[in-house]
């Protein structure tokens, strides 16, 4: 019998969060108090968002199962297809950059418990960002909470009352009503972005200019780190 498209969708829905547990029960076991699953570590200009044009030390945590479409790193979803890396190592590469700054992101860097190197880094008196979908309840202690939910798995109820910054992707028109029931539950403080999805910014960036000139509490966020060709 041929299945309903709300059972293909609900199919499509819950097979990263299958893909993810098959792989990460692969890797090995790790002490998260001592290393983690790393994709890649770097020093450049965070692109996006409040902290744009700042120098930064990223650092890319492997693994994630949200699964969003037009993720720019799927290679980060698969924990078991990158080494793991000693907080000490992670650290001690930040404090090198000597630009005081770390943004911690992924793949979801939430799902693992990142205590211990949050606190090396504050204990080298490094700032700490970190990007998240807000789908796991934060183990460690940051500076700058970015929260940036997706449709393709909900976000837990800490998100909102961490959340320093909401930034939403616009990739579908619907998206701009969806961002706006997501700014409802954040802090007055919080800081609200809308950003084009890459693929179809020239699709939707009017689209943004409007939405935020209608909506002044609102700012756009671009990814001007493609511009610029960095990483």
């Amino acid at each position: 019998m041929a299945k309903s498209n709300t059972e293909l969708v609900a199919l499509f829905l819950v097979l990263p969060s299958i893909f993810f547990y098959f792989c990460i029960m692969q890797v090995k076991d790790f002490d998260s108090s001592r290393e983690l699953p790393v994709m890649e570590y770097f020093y450049t200009i965070q692109g996006e968002g409040f902290h744009s044009g700042r120098a930064a030390f990223f650092i890319r945590l492997a693994g994630c199962d949200v699964g969003c479409v037009w993720c720019d790193v799927k290679e980060s979803w698969d924990p078991q297809l990158h080494p793991l890396v000693s907080i000490v190592t992670l650290v001690n590469l930040a404090k090198e950059s000597n630009c005081g700054f770390v943004v911690i992101t992924g793949g979801e860097p939430a799902m693992y418990n990142i205590s211990s190197l949050t606190s090396a880094l504050k204990a080298a008196d490094i700032e700490i960002a970190i990007e998240t979908s807000g789908c796991y309840t934060l183990q460690g202690a940051v500076d700058w909470y970015t929260f940036s939910p997706k449709k393709f798995k909900a976000p837990c109820e800490e998100a909102y009352s961490k959340a320093n910054e909401l930034k939403v992707v616009i990739a579908h028109p619907s998206d701009f009503e969806w961002a706006k029931t997501h700014a409802e539950k954040v802090s007055p403080t919080c800081k609200l972005y809308v950003q084009p999805e890459w693929s179809k910014q020239e699709r939707f960036l009017s689209n943004v200019i409007d939405f935020v000139k209608e909506n002044p509490s609102w700012r756009i966020s671009l990814q001007t780190h493609k511009f610029m060709q960095i990483p």
